[in-house]
């Protein structure tokens, strides 16, 4: 795909699945990014072409969400030897089949450098997630080793808020047992993500995992390794641009957060208006991201909203009973209070 043939898709987007399109009594739910339908056992997740940044929903970006769901499924298949993840099917190119679990309601932040917010807290003399940095640090510097920095996972509209392990572990959502497991499987996957990057050329800056359980079972969920939830640097010029303390070359979502900061914009009162041009641009970096982490060339396959829509009603109707035998225990007692969330 060429860049100048994405101005032909902006008006293909999809915004949010046309209700009217999908079976009555259907139960239907919205995130920031995706859309979800419930059935029982299963969810059927299609993620749109929305983007939000400083958790508002700000517009949509064409093929943004065939970028993230191919490129997640590219990712969940080059880690199934490290945890188990809940894709069960491709619905189509924007849309999976997934096992239902009860989520983890925490961001996990693996930081593998000293950037973004991070980097904001650390200038303003604040911990990270309770983790304190020596003195001295530069901007955009290498951790000796990667950094566990979670979050809150708020609603929309709402700023998600750090939190340390302390804080996770004396909230008694999650037992230390849980979490350990949950650290152990983010770093190791943060690892598997930096070595593939690596060899296509590209630094894995810093990335955000949601876990969830199963019975018993640890789960990847959500979306894995994508622009929208990770950081990405060209390797090739990394460590000249630090050391000339220049800004990084970004293939991610940095680009648009970076427009709105320059606009005094940090996700409070009236957004500014996001012309086509950085639509497009953004677009272009998700492809970037998706051809080079793939080694493939990116060719458009998601159909209209309404096409859509129907192929998520094949599959309602296809799978909207759940087998008995498929059927799972409640998690262990070690998380208490749980939120069903994708």
């Amino acid at each position: 795909m060429k860049k100048e043939e994405l101005s032909g898709h902006l008006g293909r987007c999809l915004e949010t699945l046309p209700k009217a399109e999908l079976p009555a009594g259907v139960h239907f739910s919205h995130g920031k990014v995706r859309d979800v339908v419930d059935l029982g056992q299963e969810l059927l997740i299609t993620t749109t072409d929305r983007i939000s940044a400083f958790d508002r929903v700000l517009t949509t970006v064409p093929c943004k969400g065939e970028v993230l769901n191919t490129l997640s499924l590219f990712w969940f298949a080059s880690t199934a030897d490290i945890v188990h993840h809940h894709i069960r099917e491709e619905v189509s190119p924007r849309t999976v089949r997934a096992a239902k679990c009860t989520v983890l309601p925490f961001e996990v932040v693996v930081r593998g450098y000293l950037t973004g917010s991070a980097w904001r807290d650390y200038q303003a003399g604040r911990d990270i997630s309770g983790i304190m940095l020596p003195p001295g640090m530069r901007f955009n510097q290498k951790f000796a080793v990667p950094l566990i920095t979670p979050s809150t996972k708020e609603g929309i509209g709402t700023h998600d808020k750090p939190l340390s392990r302390e804080d996770i572990l004396a909230s008694g959502k999650v037992n230390t047992q849980v979490w350990e497991k949950v650290e152990e499987t983010a770093l190791a996957l943060y690892q598997r993500g930096a070595q593939i990057a690596s060899r296509r050329g590209l630094v894995l800056v810093d990335t955000k995992y949601e876990f969830g359980l199963r019975g018993k079972t640890l789960m990847l969920v959500d979306e894995v390794h994508t622009p929208d939830s990770s950081r990405y640097w060209y390797s090739d010029t990394w460590e000249r641009l630090f050391n000339s303390g220049e800004p990084q070359r970004e293939l991610d979502k940095e680009y648009l957060r970076q427009w709105l900061l320059a606009r005094d914009w940090k996700g409070d009162g009236p957004s500014p208006e996001i012309p086509d041009e950085i639509r497009i641009e953004v677009a272009w970096r998700y492809i970037t991201a998706w051809q080079t982490i793939t080694g493939k060339g990116f060719t458009p396959h998601a159909a209209s909203p309404r096409e859509e829509a129907l192929a998520v009603a094949r599959s309602v109707d296809a799978h909207g009973s759940v087998l008995a035998s498929d059927a799972y225990e409640p998690p262990d007692a070690g998380l208490k209070n749980p939120r069903r969330a994708t």
